[in-house]
């Protein structure tokens, strides 16, 4: 399936709207995904790809709309649940650029059906690196290709069935014009010497691990650093762990069972009674009432644990730099010189501080540096906590120094000086 788009409008005249689209189908039968499979191997250039969850209304994260776009064979759309195993796609456009917008929101979701791209050109990354303002798809198409683009679905259930039309539109605008934008956004990157630094980005992304599991999860709970107490602790856990098996269960939010807020008044209560629970004037959601038995043998489960959790926990979470000053002046001076630097490259080469060098990265390095400052020990510091060389090229050298100007004493600078 395919469509037309108006074409792009010239920088500085009227943007473009949307031709009308075709009807979209969606293919949900094997036969149709091996003829589709088939007709994209058929076509040439880089691959669009797109998928649809439905967070904040599944437990899962999984896909329940993929959408593929490639020039010469036009648009599809596959239903994940129902085609299962897309490894027959993935043999076909594994080695091809892969075109996404904000990557590492889709890649775990196509991994799980077997897309394994090995090639990434993320638009929303590269526009990031391009000095953009906005970097949302439907701001980045509108400034690089004059058109504009209706994002009014993007928060929609997506596991819904069967899917009307207006949202398969939606989906199916969403990546055809990934190619389109991919050449604009790269002859932007090209014509400010950015390709390297875009590609060196995209194979960051590639290389990332994104399925990363806390220890303790339940930690989550919003809120959760209000609680006092090792029992109300203990009864709070049962109580998430309890309300994430039932959303496992049933597939659907647990914020959407029953709110974090219901958790945390019953943990920091700890009513003595069924009866006590279900008047709590947060426990008035559906769930809440027709599971009050699960709720309440969840909160029996807390009080009688002897693993009682610890009221903090273990972490390697720097303090907050507003605190730097007088818990560590020498890393607060270091943090605050190189920081500065850091915001002077920002502007002249039009990336976001950000991305330039991830803070957390500048932060370690400051709070621990290397017990001899010299752009090689900064480097490899850098290095170890995951910066790309590109990164290390614009900022090792001017850290290093920042770092041995700050370390400097009164003395030192007058010694230096005379």
């Amino acid at each position: 399936m395919s469509s037309a788009t108006d074409s792009a409008a010239p920088e500085g005249e009227s943007h473009a709207t949307q031709a009308p689209h075709v009807p979209v189908d969606v293919i949900d039968d094997r036969d149709e995904y091996l003829a589709a499979v088939a007709a994209i191997a058929a076509g040439h250039g880089p691959i669009g790809i797109d998928a649809e969850r439905a967070s904040g209304y599944r437990y899962s994260q999984r896909a329940y709309l993929i959408q593929i776009f490639r020039r010469g064979a036009g648009t599809f759309l596959f239903d994940p649940p129902a085609i299962g195993d897309f490894s027959e796609l993935n043999d076909v456009i594994a080695e091809e650029e892969w075109i996404l917008h904000a990557a590492t929101q889709d890649l775990t979701c196509l991994r799980e059906v077997g897309l394994h791209p090995t090639r990434l050109f993320d638009t929303e990354l590269g526009a990031r690196i391009a000095g953009l303002p906005r970097v949302g798809l439907g701001t980045v198409v509108e400034h690089l290709l004059g058109i504009h683009l209706a994002k009014e679905h993007s928060s929609a259930d997506w596991s819904t069935r069967p899917l009307p039309q207006s949202w398969l539109v939606y989906a199916a605008l969403d990546v055809e014009l990934l190619v389109d934008l991919r050449e604009a956004l790269g002859g932007v990157l090209e014509g400010d010497d950015k390709s390297e630094i875009a590609r060196q980005e995209f194979e960051s992304v590639l290389a990332r691990d994104l399925s990363h599991v806390r220890a303790e999860p339940w930690r989550r709970l919003s809120g959760v650093h209000s609680i006092r107490g090792g029992k109300n602790l203990a009864v709070a856990r049962e109580l998430w762990l309890a309300r994430d098996a039932y959303a496992r269960e049933v597939d659907t939010a647990p914020g959407r069972l029953v709110p974090d807020s219901a958790l945390l008044s019953a943990a920091k209560l700890l009513p003595e009674s069924k009866r006590e629970l279900s008047s709590l004037r947060e426990f008035s959601g559906r769930a809440s009432r027709t599971q009050i038995d699960r709720w309440w043998q969840a909160i029996l489960a807390g009080l009688a644990s002897t693993d009682i959790p610890a009221s903090r926990v273990a972490s390697d979470t720097l303090p907050p730099p507003r605190v730097w000053s007088d818990k560590n002046p020498a890393a607060d001076r270091r943090l605050k010189a190189a920081r500065a630097l850091m915001a002077e490259f920002s502007e002249e080469m039009s990336i976001p501080i950000e991305n330039l060098l991830t803070p957390d990265h500048l932060r370690r390095v400051a709070w621990n540096p290397p017990a001899e400052i010299t752009v090689d020990s900064i480097s490899d510091a850098l290095t170890a906590l995951g910066a790309r060389r590109w990164q290390l090229d614009v900022s090792a050298q001017s850290i290093a120094e920042a770092f041995v100007e700050a370390n400097q004493t009164p003395e030192d600078s007058a010694d230096t000086k005379s």
